[in-house]
């Protein structure tokens, strides 16, 4: 998939003029990207349009108007977009109390070892790769940017609308095993199709 580019930004006060119509296309071309798992998880699958929004979104926030700067983003986010064979998502946890916060996310401490997140589809599984940093023995953030490999029969069986495809995790209490979408389906593998 293409890396984004300085000459792929539009400046802040052209952003700011088609920012609303922008995000009601970014949220409809997220929407089947999304996969709640279970109902403290949620997954977006990433891809170069979503990264785009991120970093447009990042230069209007922080006022960012020098091109060093913006590179500076840019470098970032583009590590977010999948390479080639695999798919590339952000893992959210998702606590919405505040007095939540802390016992929420010690529930989740050590989701980011082991085999204990995967996709799936027919009988091929690929376990989710987490970005390191985020987490320690006891300590763990909210937010997780994950990969997961998908080689060739990964890929076919997801293509194969007669194959289950599903996501799944195990740790602890919290085991879910959700079903992909159509559209989920679709998305993922316009990702590993991608130029």
């Amino acid at each position: 998939m293409q890396k984004m580019t300085l000459g792929d930004m539009q400046p802040i006060a052209e952003y700011e003029l088609a920012r609303d119509s922008y995000r009601r296309e970014i949220m409809e071309h997220k929407r089947p990207r999304r996969v709640n798992l279970g109902p403290d998880l949620g997954i977006t699958f990433e891809d170069r349009r979503t990264m785009l929004f991120q970093v447009q979104e990042m230069m209007r926030a922080e006022e960012m108007v020098e091109p060093a700067v913006i590179q500076e983003e840019l470098d970032i986010y583009n590590t977010l977009i999948p390479e080639p064979g695999e798919l590339s998502a952000t893992l959210f946890i998702e606590i919405t109390q505040a007095e939540q916060i802390k016992p929420q996310l010690q529930r989740f401490i050590g989701l980011t070892e082991g085999d204990r997140l995967w996709l799936e589809a027919g009988a091929e599984r690929s376990y989710a790769r987490f970005e390191e940093g985020r987490s320690t023995e006891d300590q763990i953030s909210a937010v997780h940017y994950i990969r997961f490999d998908v080689n060739a029969q990964l890929q076919q069986a997801l293509a194969d609308t007669n194959r289950p495809a599903r996501l799944g995790i195990d740790h602890r209490d919290y085991r879910h095993l959700v079903d992909l979408s159509a559209e989920t389906r679709q998305a993922l593998l316009a990702d590993l199709t991608a130029a």
